[in-house]
């Protein structure tokens, strides 16, 4: 089937149910997660204010170039394989598959670890429970928003953001009091703790260089904005209102966060460096107990498992839908074709949440596979990443050399082209290159860290070389690439 023809509503049975408010909010949600709200004040505390506001701050960038290059094709093609598609058209099926099956396997392992990490949330309040009610509960709750229709996917995500979001800003405005010496009962604080020891970059090039790694991982997500867009209602309007909105979104829910942490705590502070799982030693709630808020901790608690329950809600969504596209496509069974009356890929749904659930049940009871699995899909992100990159360049090439005019065919245009896309893919490259530097610290090699780290890699290749080599394809040429617009 041509992806032309897949492309519209009518051949592909699944519904245009979300709206400009939803996607505007899931492509909101997607960069607000446990890594903002946990672990940030781990990352203080490694490379001080200053080496996380600036790894912080690269890395934002970054994603800005990716979402303006990932919105520019969604715009113009709006399709639930996203990414996956686009490498197919504008540079190699073999590729396609690759990052689709990538990115499937990626959610379904993260699911896994969302249902891990929801027992740990809930024993705050209820120490005594059983961890696999808990865990049963949460996939429950995130298969029936699914299930039911795209439209309940979309409302249940726009409130799930809506409160992460609320809580930033809420978090904002109780720091700027506290910092002008209003609330928490002290002086100003103004820059001193930026200047302790030997802030604000604590820890010299290789600590920011950690932290710069990690803050990769809390920006993931934020491509479900591309998946979404195959079940948006006016995608060529709604989807550029979402992407002129990142960079605001960047600059206010990470920068300005992470300097209001910086500037009423100190990084010398013991109570920053956490697992990132302790949600009493959050800089949030360290922020809000200052300031004299009762019961911070529980409504941090409350907070982080609303974030829990949206990157799963979100992560099945974007796996049950790129695993349907597969197999659009002839990539996947053709089984994951198969919708429900309200257009949800429910067969795809299932096998999703099968394989999520296998996935945790080895962290019970294999808790050494589990993280082999864990590792194995520590890269899908950023491999998917490196794959928008490059598909935007090859989509720009293929409309010049087949004489496109793009302001009159692009309903959105990425300012920044070629150096948008370039500089993204470069600075990815750099941090899966850079993934275990600290394998080789020491003199000695550590192979197990070094093996973990990369695990991905050769999975990601053996199945884009595997499938280019069983069907012998070959590189798209830019005279022949299909860069017809998506019908809706």
């Amino acid at each position: 089937m041509s992806r032309e023809k897949v492309g519209q509503d009518t051949e592909l049975g699944l519904n245009r149910g979300l709206k400009s408010r939803h996607l505007t909010m899931i492509s909101l949600g997607g960069t607000i997660g446990t890594g903002l709200l946990l672990a940030s004040g781990n990352s203080i505390a490694e490379a001080g204010p200053g080496g996380a506001l600036l790894a912080y701050g690269l890395i934002g960038i970054m994603v800005f170039f990716l979402m303006t290059s990932l919105g520019e094709m969604a715009a113009y093609m709006p399709v639930a394989g996203s990414f996956s598609t686009y490498a197919t058209k504008f540079i190699d099926p073999a590729l396609g598959f690759a990052l689709g099956w990538n990115y499937w396997y990626n959610w379904a392992i993260t699911i896994a670890a969302e249902i891990a990490a929801v027992s740990i949330v809930m024993k705050y309040w209820f120490p005594d429970t059983a961890s696999w009610i808990w865990s049963v509960a949460f996939l429950a709750i995130i298969f029936l928003l699914n299930y039911v229709s795209v439209k309940t996917f979309g409302e249940s995500e726009y409130w799930f953001a809506f409160i992460k979001v609320a809580t930033i800003i809420i978090f904002l405005g109780v720091s700027v009091l506290m910092i002008f010496g209003i609330l928490g009962g002290k002086a100003p604080v103004g820059f001193t703790n930026f200047f302790v020891g030997d802030g604000p970059f604590h820890g010299g090039f290789f600590a920011t260089l950690g932290i710069f790694l990690a803050a990769g991982f809390s920006f993931q997500g934020t491509e479900l904005l591309g998946v979404a867009a195959g079940e948006t209602k006016d995608p060529g309007k709604s989807i550029p209102k979402a992407i002129k909105q990142v960079f605001w979104r960047i600059l206010l829910f990470y920068i300005l966060a992470i300097l209001a942490i910086g500037l009423l705590i100190p990084y010398t502070d013991a109570r920053l460096i956490n697992d990132g799982e302790t949600v009493t030693t959050s800089p949030f709630t360290l922020v809000f107990e200052n300031a004299g808020i009762a019961f911070a901790a529980s409504i941090m608690n409350a907070v982080v498992l609303t974030a829990i329950l949206s990157a799963g809600n979100s992560g099945l969504y974007a796996s049950s839908r790129m695993l349907w596209d597969l197999a659009m496509e002839g990539k996947a069974p053709k089984i994951f074709k198969k919708l429900n009356k309200q257009g949800v890929p429910f067969v795809a749904l299932i096998t999703t949440v099968i394989v999520a659930s296998l996935s945790f049940l080895t962290s019970v009871f294999g808790e050494q596979v589990y993280i082999w699995l864990l590792s194995a899909s520590g890269m899908c992100g950023f491999i998917a990443w490196l794959g928008i990159a490059a598909s935007h360049y090859r989509f720009r090439k293929a409309m010049a050399a087949q004489g496109k005019n793009l302001d009159e065919v692009l309903p959105y245009k990425s300012r920044f082209f070629p150096f948008g896309p370039i500089f993204a893919f470069l600075l990815c490259a750099f941090i899966v290159v850079g993934q275990s530097y600290f394998a080789f610290q020491g003199g000695e090699i550590d192979w197990y860290e070094l093996t973990i780290s990369y695990i991905g890699l050769p999975i990601f290749f053996v199945l884009w070389f595997g499938y280019k080599i069983k069907h012998k394809t070959k590189v798209v040429k830019l005279t022949e690439a299909d860069v017809e617009p998506t019908k809706y």
